[in-house]
């Protein structure tokens, strides 16, 4: 390899070597391979703290995000002695999994260097993998969604968390979606909180029936509605980690931001809900957070069940 598409990063104690930094991975909007690197370094102070002892599963594509991705969960060869790892028992065959633990600015830079634009990571972190430590609704519209019809169903699901006790996140997916996320104390076990956030999902439903899904087949889902998806709560499954970049033209974001912003997008009239998460990219998402800060700084707030649970059996009947 040339020296010009090869060279070396020092981050704090660790000296990392970089390939290709001209390589574009978003051809429709001249996004670079060092762009990726420079960008998840300068969100890294946010972005850690979400993903600080969860394993990590990549999406890279190495080609650009124009041509096919792969998953990889298994630790890629050649990894940095210094990385940590996780090893834990596959679901799907008789053997374990070994994953990347991502607890420094160098870890980001060396994944974004394999072309791992998105970052997706467990609900529970180590050394406690039967623990999660908080649950997700995630708000799927399907086709002939509006923006409003979407932000109408994230704001029922926060009243109605609101109503039994609950003060819930959120944050867009970067994709069309949005996710609504409630952390929770970390002392129940999978069953528990996947159970939790079915009752949360279907509550939903009750109160926004024509609006909402449950319908797992996307061919039976009624058109227009939004598909409350608890089913990606459970051991081994994951989610898009804040401000991972997503394989989508414009470089989007995955973003926590404040409830105005979800009644911001209430009130306006897009017929579509994509073009509205572009709005967080990785050109602007940086400078965002150095402004601004993370809006989920000292708002999650692990939340016990039993409560929970009592307050819902009063108003959810």
């Amino acid at each position: 390899m040339s020296p010009a598409k090869r060279s070396q990063l020092e981050i704090g104690a660790r000296s990392l070597a970089v390939t290709n930094l001209d390589k574009v991975l978003w051809p429709n909007d001249a996004i670079t391979k060092g762009d990726l690197i420079a960008y998840y370094r300068a969100v890294a102070p946010w972005l850690l703290p979400h993903v600080q002892n969860r394993p990590l599963t990549l999406e890279r594509y190495p080609d650009g995000i124009a041509e096919p991705g792969f998953w990889e969960k298994h630790v890629p060869r050649g990894l940095p002695p210094w990385v940590p790892t996780v090893a834990t028992a596959s679901s799907e065959r008789h053997d374990q999994i070994e994953f990347i633990v991502c607890n420094e600015e160098a870890t980001l830079a060396y994944v974004a260097n394999l072309a791992a634009v998105v970052l997706h990571v467990w609900y529970a972190r180590t050394p406690t993998l039967d623990v999660p430590d908080f649950v997700l609704i995630d708000l799927d519209p399907g086709g002939g969604c509006t923006l409003a019809t979407l932000a109408r169903v994230a704001l029922a699901a926060r009243d109605e968390l609101v109503a039994v006790g609950i003060e819930p996140l959120v944050k867009t997916t970067g994709g069309s979606g949005l996710h609504v996320v409630v952390p929770l104390a970390p002392r129940y076990d999978w069953e528990h909180a996947k159970g939790f956030a079915e009752l949360i999902a279907r509550r939903i439903h009750d109160v926004a029936p024509e609006f909402t899904t449950l319908e797992r087949a996307i061919a039976r889902r009624p058109a227009g509605t939004v598909y409350l998806d608890f089913v990606q709560v459970g051991k081994g499954k994951t989610y898009v980690a804040p401000f991972s970049v997503r394989a989508r033209d414009g470089a989007p974001v995955s973003m926590p931001i404040a409830w105005s912003e979800v009644e911001a997008m209430r009130r306006k009239r897009a017929k579509t809900t994509a073009p509205e998460m572009t709005r967080w990219n990785v050109r602007n998402v940086p400078k965002l957070l150095a402004a601004h800060g993370d809006v989920w700084a000292g708002r999650w707030t692990p939340y016990r069940l039993e409560p929970i649970l009592a307050a819902a059996r009063e108003r959810w009947v």
